[in-house]
């Protein structure tokens, strides 16, 4: 059995496939000069997780070299290939595409409105959002695997988030983040691994 290189504790195959997924999808949305802070900030976390640097001044999580520092940055190891997970984020935002016209402006209205209350915890709102993509994915054509449409409304619903309200992006996707990681983790690895 391939030992799962994705499961390291952290959320970066997630944070890394959202980003992609919003980046594809960007052109013309009112967070798009957002993204390289959001960018930028993603990285640091991924840098903070670490533990500890061996002699070559690699990364280690749990004993396992997941990326190094290559002029102050972040560098994932080959494992994670960047460019499979932008080419997944693709094919997703398509399906996005396809998605969108049946996600109601109430639905979008209503998680702004939770995401912009400070004082609810991040479990609150994480169940918030679990609970717009689960009654949307219930509406969903039954031609899309189950997982799949939740995945891509999770993100979907980021995107129109923080279109609405772009000094939101930075919550939502963390919060997004979140719940892929918690609910979709296993199927975001067998994407990454296929």
């Amino acid at each position: 059995m391939e030992q799962d290189i994705y499961s390291d504790g952290s959320d970066r195959v997630e944070r890394m496939l959202l980003f992609a997924f919003l980046d594809v999808k960007s052109s013309g949305c009112e967070f798009r000069e957002q993204l390289p802070l959001l960018q930028k900030q993603s990285i640091l976390r991924s840098a903070k997780e670490v533990q500890c640097y061996d002699s070559d001044g690699e990364l280690q999580t749990d004993g396992n070299r997941s990326g190094h520092l290559q002029n102050g940055e972040l560098v994932l190891d080959p494992e994670v290939n960047e460019e499979v997970v932008r080419t997944i984020a693709a094919q997703l935002a398509e399906i996005g595409d396809q998605l969108d016209k049946q996600i109601r402006a109430k639905v979008v209205n209503d998680l702004v409105q939770h995401f912009r209350n400070e004082n609810l915890p991040r479990e609150e709102i994480t169940r918030y959002l679990s609970q717009a993509v689960e009654g949307l994915a219930r509406a969903i054509p039954s031609d899309l695997e189950q997982e799949k449409a939740m995945l891509v409304l999770a993100m979907l619903l980021t995107k129109k988030v923080a279109n609405q309200v772009p000094s939101l992006l930075q919550r939502v996707f963390s919060t997004t983040v979140n719940y892929i990681n918690q609910h979709l983790h296993n199927y975001v690895v067998r994407m990454l691994q296929e």
